[in-house]
């Protein structure tokens, strides 16, 4: 009977042991899913299939992995704060293309969407290292061009995006005016125990139960709850209370953790919101979103129309302390017509 026993917990305990290996070799695989079942790693469709103005950026990480990515234009001329949106961690930025184009109606801005590395039209595979390393080129493109206004560039990122985002905004305080969260997650370490309960007890970090004896062997922590406390620009929480695959609370601790710093954070709750459409709830999601951007990169009055309206109030100014009566003057011919 011991025996007996002893083979069954023996033979329970390798197969445990065998599954963590299959989790710590294949991570990568559960946490990136550049394609996403029955389809292909290439773009179902192109900006130009919902009649959108755009163009290919095609860029070079610092660490010399080549990078797809599409600018959305709001208008020729390209006027409008600048959204850097990063998406979640499956499928491609074309299967983002309707949001995009509701931003661009319903925020009046400029969309960067870019294809991690290993997603989309992007060579490499994705790792954390990899893809914080192809936001900062992202964000070193929009900052360089000339047709935008480099001032109004804000991050908007997704789930992972959020991720990704939190990283990139807090290491270029000088360059990103504020940051949009949604339905993102406090670390992988905290979602190893929500997508797979029994890991609760091997992984983990924000206060969660047992030893956590894996966490060393996570590749791509994603640890948000460490660094959004960094964060000092404008940051928008939107969280939708129906996710079914992050838990809200997640939402909840990382708004803490960035409140505790920043006095510049909001966090709005949308009561029907799921994971992946909590952009669908109507009306409100687009006005908070709107009534941020106007307040943390408000729409900057023509310069051109304002130097003129200013020379030409200090050429009257100027006329009349030289010559205090050529109003009269000027009158004085009128009247003699």
């Amino acid at each position: 009977m011991v025996s007996y026993v002893s083979a069954l917990l023996y033979g329970v305990g390798g197969l445990v042991v065998a599954g963590m290996a299959l989790l710590v070799a294949f991570q990568e695989k559960l946490v990136y899913v550049p394609v996403l079942p029955g389809l292909t790693k290439s773009y179902p469709i192109t900006p130009a299939r919902l009649r959108l103005l755009y163009e290919d950026v095609w860029l070079t990480s610092s660490d010399g992995v080549r990078l797809h990515a599409w600018f959305i234009k709001l208008l020729p001329d390209c006027r409008g704060p600048t959204i850097l949106f990063f998406q979640e961690n499956a499928g491609n930025i074309a299967h983002r293309l309707d949001m995009a184009k509701s931003m661009l109606q319903r925020l009046q801005c400029n969309v960067f969407m870019l294809s991690y590395r290993g997603y989309g039209a992007s060579d490499g595979f994705p790792s954390q290292h990899g893809i914080t390393k192809d936001a900062q080129a992202a964000l070193d493109h929009l900052v360089q061009r000339i047709d935008i206004d480099t001032s109004r560039i804000v991050v908007f990122g997704r789930s992972l995006g959020g991720a990704v985002g939190t990283v990139l905004v807090k290491n270029n305080p000088d360059k990103v005016s504020a940051l949009i969260l949604e339905n993102t997650f406090t670390s992988i370490l905290d979602m190893a125990g929500v997508l797979l309960p029994f890991l609760k007890w091997f992984i983990g970090k924000s206060g969660s139960k047992g030893p956590k004896v894996l966490n060393f062997v996570v590749r791509s922590p994603w640890s948000t709850i460490d660094i959004i406390g960094e964060v000092k620009q404008p940051i928008l929480f939107l969280s939708g209370l129906q996710d079914e695959m992050v838990p809200p609370s997640h939402m909840e601790m990382l708004y803490a953790k960035a409140a505790a710093h920043n006095k510049q954070c909001l966090f709005v709750e949308f009561p029907t919101g799921m994971h992946m459409n909590t952009w669908l709830t109507g009306e409100r999601y687009w006005i908070t979103i709107q009534e941020f951007l106007e307040k943390t990169v408000p729409e900057k009055k023509d310069s051109s129309t304002s130097s003129v309206a200013f020379l030409l109030a200090y050429a009257i100014t100027i006329s009349l302390a030289v010559f205090p009566c050529f109003h009269l003057i000027i009158a004085e011919w009128g009247s003699s017509d």
